[in-house]
């Protein structure tokens, strides 16, 4: 499959057309901008059970916080994309109350805002001030100026937008693997978390090249699977995984233009070689899909352009000759945010789950317990959830995204579905909150069947409500509006 469109659609309601062979593409105000939210090193940061350590020794790369805004004009509201170096949020009230911060201030509504994690697991615990965890009251402070942070940053963005083309591409990248494998020493089936070599996994990459009227590059946006789970409990520093070293490298050849990491359905995936100490091999693999995002850019057309035939030049062969003719861009934006409610499994309840966690000594299984009660608490004691699931059309191409982790079947699926589109899929949008496995998961003893509070079925209904959702985002192609629409149905 490739990142430029199968098909032929219908433009602006007249003759345009994007034929095979173009990019999807959306032309309109870009910006960009980006701020350092590198924690003290003192910070309450222990993301593994088996850790020993509880706050960080140095710094290994700074995290940073990256703003893409993207509107049609100067009158229309922006979607606003945020993506930082950062894990998880422990507490769905956490991440709400700095949404609403962010909302007031930017005169935005829910769905004009992603604030997307990069999910490395050697950054800053997001969760609030524990008397029993050092280094925890640093939090507080840290979220604070997270949230400041943000918001001048997006106002330096949409400041700072110039007209701008965004055009994707798809290429492959195989840092990623399988990471459930069945134990051979186990006798019980066990299926542990780490590398599969007879698994096949999903090694789409998506990237995104924003240019300006000058064709300059301004922005690299890369889309793609895999957990940043390099550095693992024995990691004693603060660092971006290999989010850090993809982003210099790739911003090395590109003349500085800023690279945004946008994490995609990688509940199954992470790299083969994983869960060491050593900083260099989160760089090493950083660099790995440095340079397949570097070739992908490399094989895009220029923008805003495709390539057409020209006839033939008879030399010592008949010769087809092809040449680049300009495009009509898109400038249609369309966010839609809906929900699906998906069944929960008969857990206790987050009372019952904290008095078996202040009697555990297993410092692992106390970790898991901790967990297990927060998303408890964010859940509720009922048998079903309303997950947000959020659905944007950016020109020709589709983003979607939610805040579980959702197994890579999710964007295998939704490319199956939608073959003729460009479709970017994340994971951990707009808070954290548990896996969804395939439905055939849980009959296997395996972690994320375990951790998720959702019951079997959960990922295959998300997926058909997102086909819905798509579907009502790209059926219109009336001519384009002058404002980012928004959809609550």
């Amino acid at each position: 499959m490739s990142g430029r469109s199968q098909n032929t659609e219908r433009r602006y309601g007249a003759e345009a057309t994007v034929e095979a062979g173009a990019h999807a593409s959306f032309q309109g105000l870009i910006g960009v901008a980006r701020a350092d939210i590198t924690p003290p090193v003192e910070i309450y940061s222990r993301n593994w059970g088996a850790a020993r350590h509880d706050v960080a020794e140095s710094i290994h790369r700074p995290l940073t916080l990256t703003v893409l805004t993207l509107a049609k004009d100067a009158e229309s509201r922006p979607l606003v994309l945020i993506d930082a170096d950062l894990g998880w949020w422990r507490s769905r009230t956490m991440f709400q109350t700095f949404q609403s911060r962010l909302l007031n201030e930017l005169a935005l509504d829910a769905s004009s805002l992603i604030v997307a994690l990069t999910h490395t697991h050697s950054a800053v615990t997001l969760t609030g001030h524990d008397p029993q965890l050092p280094g925890s009251e640093l939090l507080d402070e840290y979220v604070d100026r997270l949230a400041r942070t943000a918001i001048e940053t997006a106002h330096e963005a949409i400041r700072t937008a110039t007209r701008s083309t965004l055009d994707w591409h798809m290429g492959r990248c195989q840092l990623a693997s399988v990471r459930d494998f069945h134990d051979p020493g186990a006798s019980d089936g066990r299926v542990v978390c780490g590398y599969d070599p007879s698994a096949q996994a999903d090694d789409t990459l998506v990237v995104g090249r924003v240019t300006d009227l000058a064709g300059v590059t301004r922005v690299c946006l890369v889309n793609y699977a895999c957990h940043p789970t390099t550095l693992a409990w024995e990691n004693t520093t603060i660092s971006p995984d290999f989010i850090g070293a993809m982003r210099e490298t790739v911003e090395a050849h590109t003349g500085g233009a800023p690279a945004m990491f946008l994490q995609g359905a990688s509940g199954d995936l992470a790299p083969r070689y994983q869960y060491v100490g050593d900083p260099s091999v989160a760089d090493r693999h950083g660099r790995q899909l440095a340079f397949a995002a570097l070739a992908t850019l490399e094989d895009m057309d220029p923008p805003a352009t495709r390539l057409v035939y020209n006839g033939v030049v008879e030399s010592g062969a008949p010769l087809a000759v092809w040449r680049y003719e300009a495009l009509a861009c898109c400038a249609k934006l369309i966010a839609r945010e809906t929900t699906v409610g998906l069944p929960l499994k008969n857990w206790p309840t987050a009372e019952r789950l904290e008095q078996e966690r202040l009697t555990c000594e297993d410092r692992t299984a106390e970790e898991r317990l901790r967990r297990r009660r927060d998303i408890r608490r964010e859940l509720g004691d009922g048998d079903t959830y309303r997950l947000p699931l959020f659905t944007c059309r950016i020109g020709d191409a589709v983003l979607v995204g939610s805040m579980v982790e959702a197994y890579s079947y999710l964007q295998r699926e939704l490319r199956r579905r939608f073959s003729e589109r460009t479709v970017i899929c994340l994971n951990l949008i707009n808070g954290s909150i548990g896996y969804l496995p395939p439905a055939e998961m849980y009959d296997l003893d395996v972690y994320q069947v375990a951790q998720t509070p959702f019951a079997r079925g959960g990922l295959e209904a998300m997926v058909d409500r997102f086909e819905q959702s798509i579907r009502a985002v790209v059926e219109d192609d009336e001519p384009r509006r002058a404002s980012l629409e928004t959809s609550h149905p």
